[in-house]
């Protein structure tokens, strides 16, 4: 048998009010895997993410972190399951400082593992080391994104949920989120990972899903995607 999934979504629906945004999705993420989730803006990406990690509530359909139910559940249970989420817009403490931002997220893991130290997290991201006292609203952007993706590993996750990875970065502040991206992975921790740029994400991921009008259109390995440069074209728009 193999292992339990770590998010299992089946037969996902959502709303916002009225508009009918995810339809049917059923999506996998299993031990040690890096998927990709992709797709044009508006086709509800972030809403899927919102959903497994219950800041959305789905209207149908269910999910389950680790095999138990949590279709609903609040986000801090989702939480302690071991998924770790680094929402779009960031949500570091602008307040605190950056160490403060770091040790107030420090725990150990769902089974008692502390690979990830305040340590090893300020090696990841040397640029962290140098502000660690500055404040959070004093950083800027990449240094932001940094921080968060720091500051999510702090919580020594089993999965960890990265919505608009390098969204609006400089491309070499974007190469060293993907070079983080590639720790993370080598490191063992599944992770899920949104992002335009399907170069990068493919060159990380195992598998990847693409999205349109809430619906999975493609499902499948890099190469296969890869392979694929009319679907890229139609779904992508590169």
């Amino acid at each position: 048998m193999s292992e339990t999934p770590l998010i299992s979504a089946h037969g996902l629906h959502t709303h916002y009010g009225q508009s009918h945004i995810l339809r049917g999705v059923d999506f996998v993420v299993a031990p040690g895997q890096t998927i990709g989730l992709m797709g044009r803006n508006g086709m509800g990406k972030s809403t899927l993410l919102k959903s497994l990690m219950g800041i959305v509530k789905p209207s149908g359909g269910g999910v389950l972190i680790k095999g138990h139910p949590m279709t609903g559940a609040s986000p801090y249970e989702v939480a302690r399951l071991g998924i770790a989420y680094v929402p779009e817009g960031r949500g570091i403490f602008g307040n605190l400082s950056v160490k403060e931002n770091l040790v107030m997220a420090a725990r150990a893991g769902t089974r008692g593992q502390r690979d990830w130290t305040y340590e090893r997290v300020l090696d990841t991201f040397p640029r962290l080391a140098e502000r660690l006292g500055h404040g959070g609203q004093q950083l800027s952007g990449g240094e932001q994104q940094m921080l968060t993706i720091g500051r999510a590993l702090m919580t020594n996750p089993d999965v960890l949920i990265l919505d608009e990875a390098t969204e609006g970065l400089a491309p070499l502040i974007a190469r060293e989120i993907w070079r983080i991206c590639g720790l993370i992975r080598e490191s063992g921790i599944s992770s899920v990972i949104v992002d335009k740029n399907w170069k990068h994400v493919t060159q990380i991921t195992d598998r990847n899903v693409i999205l349109v009008k809430g619906e999975v259109v493609f499902e499948g390995a890099s190469e296969a995607l890869l392979s694929k440069p009319e679907l890229l074209e139609q779904y992508l728009g590169v």
